[in-house]
């Protein structure tokens, strides 16, 4: 029987970083208070909108590391997604619909289970800075977000 150890997820990056020659350990994002709102109105009566950390499969969305949006229909056959950090042994991200779920929201459209989906989804590169991704990348997100006039968002990091 093979034994199995599990290595804490925050030690293994500590390790990794620390072989790397890093002397500060990295810190790990932390809100004082929950970034949460209740909703204001039901579900069935709500747009949603949809945020992933996959770039756009194209050329520029390969070497460019910015926020894109993109629209839902018709939705992307692939996104780049090789450089992000996933379980590439057990896993792949061969079907979009599995990380970025526009095909399940389009189906709760039609059931009448939320109101309706944005017209976009929004890719936001993944960033180690939390300071850049508070002050730039969440900002800029919001906006793109209230633009389509979003009552709920669904993050979807890889």
């Amino acid at each position: 029987m093979t034994e199995v150890y599990d290595v804490s997820y925050m030690e293994r990056t500590r390790d990794y970083y620390r072989a790397q020659g890093y002397t500060t350990d990295y810190r790990w994002a932390q809100n004082s208070e929950t970034p949460f709102t209740p909703l204001s109105k039901p579900m069935n009566e709500c747009r949603v909108g949809v945020i992933s950390t996959a770039m756009p499969d194209t050329e520029l969305g390969r070497v460019n590391r910015r926020i894109y949006s993109n629209l839902v229909s018709p939705i992307p056959e692939s996104m780049h997604t090789e450089e992000l950090s996933w379980h590439k042994a057990v896993t792949h991200t061969d079907d979009v619909n599995s990380f970025i779920p526009l095909e399940q929201l389009m189906v709760l459209v039609d059931e009448g289970g939320i109101g309706s989906l944005a017209p976009r989804f929004h890719s936001v590169p993944t960033e180690y800075s939390q300071g850049n991704t508070i002050d730039n990348d969440a900002a800029e997100i919001l906006e793109r977000l209230r633009e389509d006039e979003v009552d709920v968002a669904i993050l979807v990091p890889l």
